[in-house]
């Protein structure tokens, strides 16, 4: 008997698993029904091969490219039975030769920022692993993850603190070499210098102007190639530059990075204290190698490839999108005589408030609250970088529509930051809109957000508010070409370089 009961509650059991089992399997089919079902979001492909790339770059170069957005979103609104009207959250376009989904809202925004990882991840086009072919690797995100654990110390406020005198220091240099004796500069000549030279000194412990010289130039090759209209690897072509310019730095900093190895390697073996080695490397460079070093194992070959296409991409992100703003600001402050002005009494009040020949510190960045809602004002406006992709890791439903796995997600600061729903009086420049809580979340995203948001921002803040400090109580100004503005071709820039006639304050502070 007790052997019978035994067989049946076994049968029992298989039974009740096998019917588990096919309820989920049709379960899942019914959800992959209905996902197959569900149609991709509104949209068109545009021109063949080309798409809609052309109407997306001519809208930008006008100087509007959130019209390019706007347009559609209107475009692609319904309306009910009733008459109430359903604005368009997300649609489909066809921009470099891919199918790509725009998210319209800042929910939008915070859908792709929380998913980060689970749902999507980064993709970039094909132009840009071309010119940097380390982030073809398989392990790219896990190594991402690792390297923001590195960064994130490096870039909190508590650490670029430590750095504030220094940027201020070579600041006032800066100013007294290039500026104190023109009646005219180049803005964005001399901000290119200013920020590349700044990046070298506090990620790399580089102050050799040689040496500088040597990275600026591949440099800047590379971030033409960026921007070229016409990314064909021929010789002699922007795009074929920047490729060359690419492996030429990396060497370059492979070369650096070895060096610095060595050294680590002779400070290590010396009476130094964990303590001296950690106070004695603060830059990124050392940072990144003492982190490589931490788990014991041998330092690789791939490991000083590695540490260079980072230190590559920290110098470029380090100083492009800084100098963009810095541009910005100096038209807006010129257009804007009140705004100037406010800013000056800022900036003045921290200048009357030091001693001779005394540096910013932490204290006085924390004072400068209405510049830095300016910059904000700024971002918000004319932000460096006007979105990123996503690429779907799996098949997923958003607000109804499906996403399929493979498919390209491009988020764009435009979608909110000129939306009247998040910005009244989108076009009005006013900093106040960043006092007390300040904009609605996920609706102001100059430097991204989630996991992905940009480590260096902090970084970004200090330069520029030093930069800004050390200009704005030192000249008034005015653009020689009055007509000229930022524009985005595809990244933003002024289109003359941006020429002014400087009028020196009748006191300029001194290093």
């Amino acid at each position: 008997m007790e052997m019978e009961m035994l067989i049946l509650s076994v049968l029992v059991l298989f039974v009740s698993l096998y019917l588990f089992r096919m309820l989920n399997k049709n379960a899942s089919r019914n959800e992959a029904g209905h996902h197959h079902q569900l149609q991709p979001p509104p949209g068109s492909s545009g021109w063949p091969i080309i798409g809609e790339g052309l109407s997306f770059t001519m809208t930008a170069k006008r100087g509007v490219p959130e019209k390019f957005i706007e347009k559609r979103r209107i475009k692609y609104s319904s309306s009910d039975s009733k008459g109430s009207n359903s604005s368009c959250k997300v649609f489909t376009t066809s921009l470099l030769r891919e199918s790509v989904a725009v998210l319209c809202t800042a929910a939008g925004n915070k859908f792709l920022f929380s998913n980060e990882n689970k749902l999507v991840h980064s993709w970039w086009p094909y132009t840009i692993y071309t010119i940097f072919p380390g982030l073809k690797k398989p392990d790219t995100h896990k190594d991402s993850i690792r390297l923001r654990k590195v960064m994130s110390p490096f870039f909190s406020p508590n650490c670029l603190q430590k750095h504030v005198g220094i940027m201020d220091g070579f600041t006032k240099r800066h100013m007294d070499e290039f500026w104190s004796d023109e009646k005219q500069v180049k803005v964005l000549a001399l901000a290119k210098m200013h920020t590349f030279t700044l990046a070298c000194k506090i990620f790399l412990n580089v102050e050799d102007p040689e040496v500088i010289a040597k990275l600026e130039e591949p440099i800047q090759h590379i971030s033409a190639g960026f921007i070229s209209t016409l990314p064909i690897n021929l010789p002699g072509t922007p795009f074929n530059r920047a490729i060359r310019a690419s492996k030429k730095v990396t060497k370059d900093l492979e070369e650096m990075v070895e060096r610095r190895r060595i050294d680590l390697d002779r400070y290590r073996q010396s009476t130094a204290t964990a303590a001296d080695l950690d106070e004695n490397n603060q830059d990124m460079m050392s940072k990144l190698l003492m982190d490589t070093y931490s788990n014991g194992r041998q330092m690789k070959e791939t490991d000083i490839s590695d540490i260079a296409d980072k230190l590559k991409g920290l110098l470029i992100a380090g100083s492009d999108n800084v100098v963009t703003t810095i541009c910005s600001m100096v038209i807006f402050l010129f257009q804007l005589p009140t705004v100037y002005d406010a800013v000056l009494k800022e900036q003045m009040e921290i200048a009357d408030s030091k001693a001779e020949g005394e540096l910013l510190n932490w204290g006085d960045i924390q004072k400068m609250k209405h510049t830095w809602n300016v910059a904000c004002e700024v971002l918000r406006l004319e932000p460096p970088n006007p979105g990123t992709f996503r690429e779907a890791m799996t098949d997923f439903v958003y607000e109804g529509y499906r996403i399929p796995k493979g498919m390209k997600l491009y988020w764009s600061v435009f979608s909110t930051h000129k939306n009247p729903e998040y910005f009244p009086d989108p076009e009005k420049f006013d900093p106040s809109r960043f006092e007390g809580e300040g904009p609605a979340p996920y609706s102001y995203v100059p430097f991204g957000g989630g996991p992905r948001m940009c480590p260096g921002r902090e970084y970004a803040r200090f330069t520029i508010l030093v930069f800004m400090h050390n200009l704005v109580t030192r000249f008034r100004w005015e653009k020689i070409f009055p007509d000229e503005k930022m524009v985005m071709s595809p990244f933003l820039g002024p289109t003359r370089g941006l020429h002014v006639r400087l009028y020196p304050l009748p006191s300029t502070p001194s290093l």
